[in-house]
């Protein structure tokens, strides 16, 4: 479960939160002036989007290296008609096509 919470109320519950995070593997966002600023999460999730992160940052260190020899519009045109297509087959797999 995630629970928002003001920063204000975060400071006068800490232990509280700090509870339901460790022991109910729930998430915390702390919201400032009514907008997120920072989220108290679970120390195994953390570490999970650690390692997803960085899974991540490499993937497009590949995509970069590939394509680095190619002109932008030539790139994001090949993006445009991948994620073009990829859309069409969905619809056609959920039968709004």
């Amino acid at each position: 479960m995630i629970t928002e919470t003001n920063a204000v109320s975060f400071r006068q519950n800490l232990g509280e939160m700090l509870a339901q995070v460790q022991f109910r593997h729930d998430s915390v966002v702390i919201n400032k002036d009514g907008k997120p600023v920072a989220a108290l999460v679970d120390a195994r999730l953390f570490e999970r989007i650690r390692r997803m992160q960085g899974r991540f940052d490499a993937i497009c260190q590949r995509i970069e290296a590939g394509y680095a020899g190619v002109p932008e519009a030539e790139g994001l045109a090949e993006i445009d008609a991948a994620a073009s297509k990829e859309r069409a087959r969905a619809r056609r797999a959920s039968g709004k096509a």
